[in-house]
């Protein structure tokens, strides 16, 4: 049934059909789900929904479609699975910059990120055929996390206000900042390196041109760098409340 699901999925508009589903689940949360949620954090939380509900199968279908390629290397062709997984990523980072440019149309940070992101998926499915299964291997990297993460942000932002979602907050955060921390400050910097040197070789130059595995490098490290940047400075701010909390104990 499942593999009847991808046949079909594949055999239409996939990345128009992603897209439009993401919109739809977009405008659900913002509309109905979270409809008693101040206007401020409407956005967010509906950002959160979109994510959700691409990250943790987008790991999943990833593994899966990598698993099913015997000739997977650097510079392998794109399997039909592989092109179906960018394109559900391509529409999924496609709905959240339209997201981000509506709402947060200053957050060049992220912005900046999405686009750069998006352009990679992009140049790796339609430009050069090759290369997803780095683009997978990073993209599991990157969304191993997620759900954590979500549930941590809906928690943070109702945790003042909502008892529930501060326990939620309370118990999630150390091991998430955990786990976040060892998968972007080791396994992300560790993948990118074996990337890089696989490519410096000239191996894929036939089928990767230079300046498309050099903009996935940079993009890549790019984002490995400023997600260390950001668990760094919630680390900082956890210690230094835990500093506070025990300086009023022993007060």
């Amino acid at each position: 049934m499942g593999v009847q699901i991808l046949d079909f999925i594949s055999a239409s508009n996939p990345l128009s059909l992603f897209f439009s589903a993401y919109l739809i689940l977009y405008l659900i949360a913002y509309s109905i789900i979270f409809r008693s949620w101040a206007s401020k954090l409407r956005p967010e939380a509906s950002s959160c929904a979109i994510s959700l509900a691409h990250g943790t199968p987008a790991v999943f279908l990833a593994a899966r479609a990598i698993l099913f390629d015997s000739a997977r290397d650097f510079n392998s062709a794109n399997t039909p699975l592989q092109s179906l997984v960018l394109d559900y990523s391509i529409a999924y980072f496609l709905m959240d910059l339209v997201h981000y440019l509506i709402f947060y149309p200053r957050d060049i940070l992220f912005i900046g990120h999405h686009l750069a992101t998006f352009l990679v998926f992009v140049t790796c499915r339609y430009v050069v055929y090759h290369g997803a299964f780095a683009i997978l291997v990073l993209l599991i990297l990157a969304e191993v996390t997620s759900l954590c993460q979500n549930v941590w942000t809906l928690a943070s932002a109702r945790k003042s206000d909502v008892e529930f979602a501060a326990k939620v907050f309370a118990i999630l955060f150390p091991p998430f900042y955990a786990l976040y921390s060892v998968v972007r400050g080791f396994f992300g910097p560790y993948f990118v390196y074996r990337m890089f040197r696989f490519y410096l070789t000239g191996a894929a130059d036939s089928v990767i041109p230079k300046w498309v595995w050099i903009s996935w490098v940079v993009v890549v490290m790019a984002a490995i760098s400023v997600s260390i940047l950001w668990i760094l400075n919630l680390w900082v701010v956890f210690f230094g409340e835990e500093k506070k909390k025990a300086e009023k104990k022993v007060r």
